[in-house]
């Protein structure tokens, strides 16, 4: 049985919280496996500094994804590499896997425009930060593969659980349903939008069960898990490109999880949930799962982690370097890319910003 055809409510499951193999291991080859356990170190590195730089005041505003990384490599890794990715904006580890470098990413949370810059090839939507906006740009990208008989492409859509409250996400699906577009839409449940948590976002018992009303594919996940979650992407997504006599092409995946931090760096998430609850999604870490699984099996040991660690950090810090040593943008040029071309109100409106930022300097703006 295909683990999509279970019931969106029997949560898919490889490696348990020990690390021990509780289901169908797939068949992906070491040197794949040893890369996945390599980009969920990095990706857990390079978030602990990013959320430093922060706090030293080198960057703004930035999203932590600790705790995530399963989910977002274990799903990434299955893409082929013509498909197409639309993250919302915490997809960091994912984007990275996908051929996105750290600086572009590091870049763009420091405020510069030219962190959205896609390199040639890399087949990644710009961040969205708008809540499930990017759900509906999926679907249209979904479609345009349908009206160009482009059959070996699909594209995945990264939101959270918030998400699936706002009418986009539900025009998105629908849409999908209908017009049987090639999407894999992929709810990073991690359990708190914001300070909102899980059970104030909707009474269904999972997110998941909400795709039987679009009359799509629903299964959920153990988000934690990057095993299980490359195995129920990797099919949801071969389902979208090559569906059997019946089966629609879009799938929505719940990936069960837990972010280890706040929601952003403007967040504080001691206010809204106790330690207690932390504590217990911490001992569902997803680094150490996979370790135990890839050690157990002889494919890591501690010379190569070891030398996955140096790598990391060299990697990182190479990156930080780079972003920082990139002049800063002129604040002006914020105006610039809004539309294809900058229309007389924004002309004037970059004007009055110019005038007075001629007239106050950057400490006018910085003052509380």
């Amino acid at each position: 049985m295909s683990v999509l055809q279970r019931d969106p409510q029997d949560q898919v499951q490889v490696l348990d919280e020990e690390g021990n193999v509780v289901g169908d291991v797939p068949d992906i080859d070491d040197e794949t496996l040893v890369d996945m356990y390599r980009h969920m170190r990095l990706a857990r590195h390079f978030d602990t500094r990013a959320v430093s730089l922060q706090r030293q005041g080198r960057m703004g505003t930035y999203p932590p994804l600790s705790g995530q990384e399963g989910a977002q490599i274990g799903s990434a890794i299955a893409l082929a590499e013509d498909d197409w990715m639309i993250p919302s904006y915490r997809e960091h580890g994912a984007a990275l896997l996908r051929g996105l470098p750290l600086k572009q990413t590091l870049l763009y949370w420091m405020g510069h425009e030219k962190g959205n810059e896609m390199p040639e090839g890399v087949n990644i939507f710009p961040v969205a930060v708008p809540i499930a906006s990017q759900t509906l740009h999926a679907t249209g990208v979904g479609w345009t593969f349908n009206l160009r008989n482009e059959t070996d492409k699909a594209a995945i859509c990264y939101f959270g659980d918030g998400a699936t409250s706002e009418g986009d996400f539900h025009e998105a699906l629908n849409f999908a349903g209908v017009f049987d577009t090639p999407n894999v839409f992929f709810c990073n449940n991690n359990q708190w939008a914001i300070s909102v948590p899980r059970e104030r976002q909707t009474a269904s018992k999972t997110i998941a069960q909400k795709a039987v009303a679009y009359g799509i594919d629903g299964v959920q996940v153990d988000g934690m898990d990057p095993l299980a979650v490359y195995s129920v992407t990797k099919a949801a997504l071969e389902k979208a490109k090559n569906p059997d006599e019946g089966e629609c092409r879009p799938t929505l995946i719940e990936a069960v999880q837990y972010r280890f931090g706040a929601h952003t760096t403007a967040d504080d998430p001691t206010v809204y949930r106790d330690d207690d609850e932390v504590e217990k999604w911490k001992a569902k870490d997803p680094i150490p799962r996979l370790e135990k699984f890839l050690r157990d099996t002889g494919r890591l040991d501690d010379e190569k982690i070891a030398e996955i660690e140096s790598d990391i950090e060299t990697r990182v810090a190479d990156a930080i370097e780079a972003a920082e040593s990139e002049p800063r943008p002129n604040a002006v040029n914020m105006f610039n890319n809004v539309y294809a071309e900058r229309t007389a109100e924004l002309d004037a409106q970059a004007a009055e910003f110019e005038a007075l930022l001629e007239q106050v300097g950057d400490e006018g703006f910085l003052r509380e």
